[in-house]
């Protein structure tokens, strides 16, 4: 009788997916903060004015594309930010099945005061590397991003 061979051991804080998850939910965890609190908006409906503050006119499934989001939160943003008014609904003009959303006056307004908090809040937290290491991860991710999407093909 062989020998079985020994199973391979998993050291979760060691394991790549695991320390990218925890980054992950820290460094959103501390840009949540910002518009969570005083402008009482979850990640999902920050993610769609982010989206329709830098390309609008987007239909919902073109909002779930450009974030990554799935569906049915992005549809959930959608309904809560058309009620507390930050968001217009429109008929598209080529295809009335489509509803095209853009910021209302009062959407634009947050908007604008958000996007210095979160870009200072980028910056702090960039400011752990030096200006050759933010390059340098910024490429990294990249990679890594084409090469998970190669999987998913």
């Amino acid at each position: 009788m062989g020998r079985r061979p020994t199973p391979q051991q998993l050291e979760l804080p060691r394991f790549f997916p695991y320390k990218l998850s925890i980054l992950q939910s820290a460094v959103s965890d501390s840009i949540a903060q910002l518009y969570s609190g005083k402008f009482n908006l979850s990640r999902q409906e920050w993610r769609v004015i982010a989206a329709l503050g830098t390309q609008p006119g987007m239909t919902g499934k073109e909002i779930a594309a450009y974030t990554s989001m799935e569906k049915m939160p992005v549809s959930r943003a959608i309904s809560r930010l058309v009620k507390e008014e930050l968001i217009a609904q429109t008929p598209s003009k080529e295809d009335r099945r489509l509803i095209i959303l853009t910021l209302t006056a009062k959407g634009q307004d947050v908007y604008q005061q958000i996007v210095p908090l979160v870009l200072e809040r980028e910056a702090f937290l960039l400011s752990a590397l030096s200006v050759d290491e933010q390059q340098q991860l910024d490429e990294l991710m990249g990679k890594l991003l084409r090469q998970a999407n190669s999987i998913q093909r």
